[in-house]
């Protein structure tokens, strides 16, 4: 069994490649049954969450990975989120390689963002806004620089230091990144807004946003959870990673669809009908459009068997 270490999956996931891999996975599925989730006791001042996400390709490969999220790690110089991916053989069950799951996550949940923008963000989008400051921000703005025309960056997080630091880490030679203390005039002022928080209150509200921009939620993966109010909510025409999971787990449509401000039927699809042609995503140039992920499974595969063809290939010439 190989160890692949969080070092060689950021080589070798390069976001082009696993956006078009994820493109083609969600065209062909696979099973993905709900994902497990726990809370955990701990010791500390917040509980733990565990999440178990199998999914598989008959035939191909069976995943499985098993994360654990500690917001209290931070404190004692630990990631939040810790835990490792099993690839197996469909057909023996016998594993093949053991992956890390947080820079698999990352990776991955950074690819599904852009592939979702490449359907619903306006295809000149020049001005990405990047809410949050922890270990996703920058795998998002290499990822939206691979399908939009993205010329400008900013960064906006709780701790003006550490959107400085984001920043000045993200930032090239030739693309810079700033930090900005005011995010009501960035969100006005922004094309596309990835919010990658743990909030438990809306960050994001409706009345700030533009016409044409695109919003992109990615940090709530419980019900309890929240980054836009229901104004972004009501005003876009939003779509998710997969129904399923956004209806179960995401407090950004979960809560509206409980306080009635919409229907599920107001979902507009998900990245399945995206990449099959099934439902289209930006209808006009001045529409605001929403995209809301929770993460699954079937992104975990994709992104696995990537890494270890890239691996395979590098060392084989195969």
């Amino acid at each position: 069994m190989r160890v692949i270490t969080g070092l060689e999956v950021r080589a070798v996931l390069h976001q082009r490649m696993l956006v078009e891999r994820l493109r083609q996975m969600f065209r062909s599925g696979c099973e993905v049954p709900l994902r497990h989730h726990h809370r955990v006791p701990t010791w500390g001042d917040h509980d733990a969450t565990l999440l178990i996400m199998p999914a598989w390709k008959t035939g191909r490969h069976i995943g499985v990975k098993v994360v654990t999220v500690c917001p209290d790690n931070p404190a004692a110089g630990l990631p939040t989120i810790v835990g490792a991916y099993m690839l197996l053989d469909g057909a023996t069950g016998v594993p093949t390689a053991l992956i890390d799951a947080p820079m698999l996550t990352a990776r991955r949940t950074a690819a599904a963002s852009a592939l979702a923008a490449s359907y619903l963000a306006r295809p000149d989008a020049e001005r990405l806004l990047v809410v949050g400051t922890g270990t996703l921000a920058p795998h998002i703005i290499e990822a939206y620089r691979e399908v939009l025309p993205i010329r400008e960056v900013l960064v906006w997080g709780r701790s003006p230091d550490k959107a400085e630091r984001v920043a000045r880490e993200a930032t090239t030679r030739r693309r810079p990144v700033s930090a900005t203390r005011d995010l009501e005039a960035a969100v006005r002022g922004a094309h596309v807004v990835s919010c990658v928080t743990r909030a438990h209150a809306p960050l994001i509200r409706g009345d700030w946003l533009p016409d044409g921009i695109h919003v992109d939620l990615i940090g709530g993966f419980t019900p309890e959870m929240r980054e836009a109010d229901d104004g972004v909510i009501q005003r876009g025409r939003v779509f998710v990673d997969t129904r399923e999971g956004a209806l179960a787990e995401a407090g950004d449509i979960v809560r509206p669809i409980a306080d009635g401000v919409i229907s599920a039927d107001d979902i507009a699809g998900d990245l399945y009908d995206l990449t099959r042609g099934v439902r289209s995503g930006r209808r006009y140039y001045d529409q605001i459009t929403v995209f809301k992920s929770v993460g699954t499974a079937l992104e975990d595969l994709a992104a696995a068997e990537l890494a270890v063809d890239m691996i395979v290939h590098q060392e084989t010439g195969r």
